[in-house]
């Protein structure tokens, strides 16, 4: 189910009372801590007002008015209250209609921040030092549903040239492109001249193109689901992978709503052998979902694992859930064992996992699905998630008739995107993640994109744009624009060694959403191309430029 962004106020009563309510305690709890610290201050403060501590001081009568705790407590539950309707007025939301800018920030910026695939980074190998208060963002509150009829004309495009041309012709960018586009009517208004059509290496920006093709292919409620299928005539258990990267096997991540869990597909297999008296199995495992190789064309690496349609929690070995890790030899086996030992818990008794593939005599013993697509191009596009972008790639390759292997996927993206008018020539998509060198996108393309999902005609889209990281806030944009734009861009980073690239959403200053595609490849400072497209990016977002 596609969640729509609700009117401000509206939307936002809830999340106040509920916050407001939850906050309080806590604030009452404090102010009954420092309260004797305050008493003993004013005490100390006492003689030095006048107050009758000392013989011969004048008494002046006293009026009883609120103690400064209590402003303390009353200010600070009003302020979060206050905040957090604000907060909750704004996409992206999450399926509790929760403001998930927000409340990833909230989290702390000290859990793994997504990757831009091996590039180097402005401060890499310097971790945050603790949690960091979130910077000013006040035009979040700014919708993604177009432009209001309250709100200035679209910027000209003499001016943005005026402020864009010297910042995107830093020599940093090496060969580049860009475009700008209004999002609420198409219109492009800038463009580096016939740059804007120039294909470059688009990088991780690819998932934008992933995030649409799959989304207009499969539909936002769609799910992936993982099943276990019972042979009567071998006595054999089949776990059928079904795509879901996300599928996990860890204790913490059974709450309703999550991703599906292993363990709940292991207790549901258990019972429903249970029930048909058998209580010792063949054990194997069903990889046929996919076809061709499994190794991504960058060859191992800790971005992305063995591409294969049976993987539990993307076969990390370090209990992450983004960014690089090392991962599994064979994610499949690795979910196939896991599974035995759970049923094994159960009283089942299984042998060592085989490959197999289940028949059409088979009956099915249990299923479990992951989170509606929406969601997961959320995830994916949030953290750059390669694993799921991959998944997703084919999902959208079986959707549409084509082979669900890396070249497949490459032509149902394309051949999706095609479909929906949108301009895909020198468009080239060898994968899904981006992390392929050879993948080519236009800047057109990319703002095009952007314009569709933001189509009221096409609402299975949005989450293209909701799941886009918000600067200074979330996934890969956590630890940018802290005194920028922070919570006005919205973006999908792209770094590959040679190529960096940002392409998102952005609210100029006179409240105009605007979508913009910046490609540079040939780059030989990642540090200074990056602060070179962050400036950009900034300069849309504080310009009129009108």
């Amino acid at each position: 189910m596609v969640v729509p962004e609700r009117r401000p106020w509206r939307a936002a009563g809830p999340h106040v009372v509920r916050i407001a309510d939850a906050v309080r305690p806590r604030l009452a709890r404090a102010a009954e801590t420092v309260r004797p610290r305050l008493a003993r201050v004013a005490a100390a403060l006492g003689p030095r007002f006048g107050r009758p501590d000392r013989p011969g001081s004048p008494r002046v009568p006293r009026v009883a008015r609120p103690r400064t705790w209590q402003f303390t407590a009353t200010a600070a539950t009003a302020g979060l209250a206050l905040a957090a309707g604000v907060v909750t007025a704004a996409g992206p939301w999450d399926s509790s209609g929760q403001r998930t800018a927000e409340r990833d920030r909230a989290v702390a910026l000290g859990a793994a921040r997504g990757t831009d695939h091996g590039g180097a980074r402005a401060n890499a190998g310097t971790p945050p030092r603790g949690p960091r208060a979130a910077p000013p963002a006040a035009s979040v509150l700014t919708g993604l549903g177009g432009t209001a009829t309250t709100v200035k004309s679209a910027p000209g495009g003499t001016a943005l040239a005026t402020v864009l041309d010297p910042l995107l012709k830093n020599p940093a960018l090496g060969d580049r492109s860009a475009a700008v586009v209004d999002v609420a009517t198409g219109t492009r208004l800038y463009g580096t001249g016939p740059g804007t059509g120039k294909a470059l290496t688009p990088a991780s920006t690819t998932k934008i193109a992933t995030a649409v093709a799959a989304l207009s292919a499969m539909g936002a409620d769609h799910r992936l689901t993982t099943r276990t299928v019972y042979e009567p005539d071998t006595e054999e258990v089949v776990l059928v992978g079904g795509g879901d990267p996300t599928l996990t096997a860890r204790k913490d991540k059974d709450a309703a709503g999550g991703p599906a869990s292993l363990r709940e597909l292991a207790d549901r297999t258990a019972a429903a052998l249970a029930r048909k008296g058998v209580r010792e199995v063949t054990l194997s495992y069903d990889t046929t979902l996919y076809k061709g190789g499994t190794i991504h064309p960058i060859g191992v690496n800790p971005n992305l694992a063995a591409v294969t349609p049976l993987m539990a929690d993307e076969g990390r070995t370090d209990g992450s859930s983004s960014g690089p890790a090392t991962r599994v030899a064979d994610p499949a086996v690795d979910a196939a064992r896991k599974f035995g030992d759970l049923l094994k818990e159960h009283g089942i008794k299984t042998t060592p996992p085989g490959p197999s593939k289940a028949t059409t005599r088979a009956s099915t013993l249990a299923t479990v699905s992951s989170p509606p697509l929406s969601a997961l191009v959320e995830r994916m596009l949030t953290h750059s998630d390669n694993d799921l972008a991959e998944s997703l790639a084919r999902h959208t390759a079986l959707a549409t008739g084509k082979p669900a292997d890396f070249a497949g996927a490459g032509e149902a993206i394309t051949a999706r995107l095609k479909q929906l008018g949108l301009p895909v020539k020198g468009a080239d998509v060898k994968d899904g993640s981006g992390l392929d060198r050879r993948d080519r996108l236009t800047a057109d393309l990319l703002t095009t994109l952007l314009v569709k999902a933001g189509d009221p005609a096409h609402p299975e889209l949005r989450s293209a744009l909701t799941g886009l990281p918000v600067a200074g806030f979330t996934g890969t944009l956590a630890g940018r624009y802290g005194d920028g734009a922070a919570g006005v861009v919205r973006a999908k980073t792209g770094t590959l060694t040679g190529v960096n690239t940002l392409a998102g959403t952005v609210v100029d200053k006179d409240g105009r959403l605007l979508a913009f595609a910046f490609l540079a490849n040939a780059t030989t400072d990642p540090a200074a191309a990056q602060s070179a497209l962050d400036k950009a990016a900034t300069a849309l977002a504080t310009c009129g430029c009108r």
